[in-house]
């Protein structure tokens, strides 16, 4: 016998001519292929077959995990730059009488109202202690100035006296700000950042050659405000010696006024977070 295309013949088959291309019958060829394809799993799962245990399953990996997303940072809550304006005295306080048909109380409302709308030209948020002629203590004005953190407190008055505008600061000695301060002396953890107001605003009125006369003093309800906090006291105008005085209800006086202190509080909006 002997092998032709891996099939055992016989030496009679040897002579014939095969029917089949790969010259196998087709039986052996079955086998053949069944062998060739499943022997080798039969080798590898023999050793379990002999001693009775199932063949271990393949392991599954676990799918790995999804990429994970760091949780979105909570947003931050920036404060927004608001001016409060308080007109001094109204009411039954009428304040000083200014000129015999003008009051204090009127003017000082007046004045802060049309302050006002100047500031919301410029885009700037504006409160008032009051809109209308009504009587607060000082208790009263100082809870509306500490109700919210605001970025500029200005106390609006008048006097007969004087030339120009006054400027005044609290006398109090700065502190370093703690979370509850006391209510008589709140102003005294502003003191610096008031301070630096009171320069940009010295500044503004220079240019607009108003005279400027700076001070220090003990005053309800500024010294509890929680807030950089500055008295704006409007008095007559003199520039010169010689020159003449304008009034206080004269409209062009006024007008220049308000304009040096829009310019002021303007410039205080892009340094007001940078103070200490």
């Amino acid at each position: 016998m002997r092998w032709i295309s891996g099939c055992p013949m016989s030496r009679r088959d040897a002579g014939e001519k095969s029917t089949h291309k790969s010259g196998c019958p087709i039986q052996a060829r079955f086998w053949l292929e069944w062998g060739t394809k499943f022997l080798p799993c039969l080798i590898l799962a023999l050793p379990a077959l002999l001693t009775g245990q199932t063949p271990p399953k393949p392991q599954t990996l676990p799918p790995a995990p999804a990429p994970s997303i760091p949780a979105p940072a909570p947003p931050q809550v920036a404060l927004k730059y608001t001016v409060l304006l308080d007109a001094a005295h109204g009411g039954t306080d009428t304040g000083a009488r200014l000129s015999p048909n003008l009051l204090e109380k009127d003017l000082t409302l007046d004045l802060a109202n049309r302050l006002r709308s100047m500031l919301a030209a410029r885009g700037i948020d504006v409160a008032e202690t009051r809109t209308s002629d009504a009587s607060l203590s000082a208790d009263q004005r100082a809870a509306i100035a500490n109700k919210s953190p605001y970025s500029a407190c200005i106390l609006i008055h008048a006097t007969a006296t004087g030339s120009g505008v006054h400027l005044y600061i609290s006398s109090l000695a700065p502190t370093a700000p703690q979370k509850f301060m006391p209510w008589l002396t709140a102003q005294s953890a502003y003191a610096t950042r008031s301070l630096k107001l009171l320069s940009d605003m010295e500044s503004t009125f220079a240019h607009a050659e108003i005279p400027v006369t700076l001070g220090r003093t003990a005053l309800q309800p500024m010294d509890s405000f929680a807030c950089p906090a500055i008295a704006v006291e409007v008095a007559p105008l003199r520039r010169h010696a010689s020159s003449k005085t304008e009034p206080l209800d004269n409209p062009d006086y006024q007008r220049a006024v308000l304009d040096a202190l829009s310019a002021a509080l303007a410039q205080w909006r892009g340094e007001w977070r940078q103070q200490p």
